[in-house]
């Protein structure tokens, strides 16, 4: 058992080394990248260190397996070098059996990134996204999902149209049980349309079997237009519909499921946001496994010169 912790110990204190080297040259390498992506606005130094700090957990959590195997190689090389290896197997140790706690600990580390980790790398870098976007366009995502169905919003000169369908099609570009929402600039709403369907095409929305309410009208109701077919401008892109979904990395695991049901239910394909799922969960057998290989490469006793 006392070797046992004395190996559990040396390899979570390399395994803490490791990480805290690729944090640093992570920091670096996305504060660079921030400068050069806001080069020329307005956007102040300190501004854009927060946005690195805010990106750069995503970033070291991607290479975890990366730093689990530099760990390991780490570890057993400073092991072999020191000939505690060989200590072990004298006193009737197998190799295998030297492996138990450095396999422990990287099964623990999975489930702590998994359950604790990665809410915290979603938290920051939808934050991330929320503030790189609001000072690139000025403005925040198009679109967002609620168990009433998927929103979206487009601005249209005088004011903005809010969104609402109750499912969509695979790219977002047809839209189902239909309301436009019509606000003009510093004022309430001026307009509502409720429509069977609605086709976003070369930059105008097709609406079918359409309702249209004017609320500066003193009976809004008595003046509604029935339309079989009405267009209605938009500033909207198929592309722009699907980047403003959130990126599975940026939502907790907690919420993962209920998301991709959500997803679903609006007519969008949730293929993506599944297999990040399957990836988290698999994430404290992957770390094992590097600790496997890299032990491999290095377990055997090698007689290292001056």
């Amino acid at each position: 058992m006392t070797l046992h912790l004395y190996f559990a110990r040396r390899f979570l204190i390399t395994f803490l080394s490791v990480f805290a080297i690729f944090l640093g040259i992570l920091v670096l390498i996305d504060l660079v990248e921030q400068v050069r992506r806001f080069d020329g606005s307005k956007v102040g130094f300190w501004v854009v260190l927060g946005l690195t700090f805010l990106k750069a957990p995503e970033s070291l959590y991607r290479i975890l397996p990366l730093v689990m195997i530099l760990a390991t190689l780490s570890l057993f090389l400073s092991l072999a070098r020191t000939s505690e290896l060989v200590v072990a197997r004298a006193s009737g140790r197998s190799a295998l059996r030297s492996l138990n706690a450095p396999l422990v600990v990287a099964v623990l580390i999975g489930i702590a990134a998994v359950t604790i980790l990665n809410p915290m790398v979603a938290a920051t870098s939808q934050q991330y996204e929320v503030a790189a976007e609001r000072l690139s366009t000025g403005q925040r995502s198009a679109l967002s999902l609620s168990a009433e169905g998927l929103w979206l919003r487009q601005n249209n000169g005088s004011g903005q149209t809010v969104i609402r369908a109750e499912r969509a099609n695979l790219d977002g570009t047809a839209l189902y049980g239909v309301t436009f929402l019509t606000f003009a600039a510093n004022a309430g709403p001026v307009a509502r349309v409720e429509a069977e369907s609605a086709r976003l095409s070369s930059g105008e929305w097709v609406l079918q079997a359409a309702k249209e309410w004017y609320f500066d009208a003193p009976n809004p109701e008595q003046s509604a237009r029935l339309h079989d077919t009405l267009t209605l401008p938009s500033t909207l892109t198929p592309g722009e519909i699907l980047d403003s979904f959130s990126t599975p990395s940026a939502i907790p695991i907690w919420d993962l499921p209920e998301f991709i049901d959500r997803l679903e239910r609006a007519g969008f394909s949730a293929r993506k946001h599944r297999v990040w799922l399957h990836m988290e969960l698999a994430q404290p057998l992957l770390l094992a496994a590097m600790v496997l290989v890299g032990a491999g490469f290095t377990m055997r006793h090698t007689r290292f010169g001056r």
